[in-house]
């Protein structure tokens, strides 16, 4: 039996995939984010990226980056290897691949996607790489649900 670990991927390998993934006429979506603690929020848009397309790629930003957003020194709370592990077992992500840079742009203009969404914190002139994929979606987020809020009510 696979373990859903399995669908952590290196560039390589997953440039393979999406060849693939295109040669057989599926759509690639492509989100990304720290999705440091998981919550019903964070269910709601990878559901939603996934109903837009064939399969779902979230590129998932190493401790180094994610740190580097300026959420707080003790962020991300989760290592990057057990935040890739919840995501790797939803049914609705089909690959997951670590990336260190601020932005997904360097690694957005290698896969070239289909569609690549955001949240609605976003605006689409906002999204790093967007001249990269073949259409940006804008989703609303669910609201009363973010990381940030958790962590801050944890304080509390």
């Amino acid at each position: 039996m696979a373990r859903s670990t399995d669908k952590i991927r290196a560039l390589k390998k997953l440039l393979t995939l999406r060849d693939l993934w295109r040669w057989e006429g599926k759509k690639v979506v492509f989100t990304n984010g720290v999705f440091d603690i998981f919550h019903a929020g964070h269910v709601a848009l990878l559901e939603k990226c996934r109903s837009l397309g064939d399969v779902l790629v979230l590129g998932l930003n190493s401790d180094a980056s994610a740190k580097r957003l300026g959420k707080g020194p003790e962020r991300p709370i989760n290592k990057w290897q057990d935040r890739a592990a919840v995501l790797c077992a939803l049914s609705c992500v089909d690959a997951v691949i670590e990336f260190s840079e601020d932005t997904p742009a360097e690694l957005l203009a290698k896969l070239r996607p289909d569609i690549l969404v955001k949240g609605g914190d976003y605006r689409k002139d906002q999204v790093a790489g967007r001249e990269s994929a073949g259409k940006v979606v804008i989703v609303p987020l669910k609201k009363g649900y973010s990381t940030t809020s958790i962590v801050n009510r944890l304080r509390r």
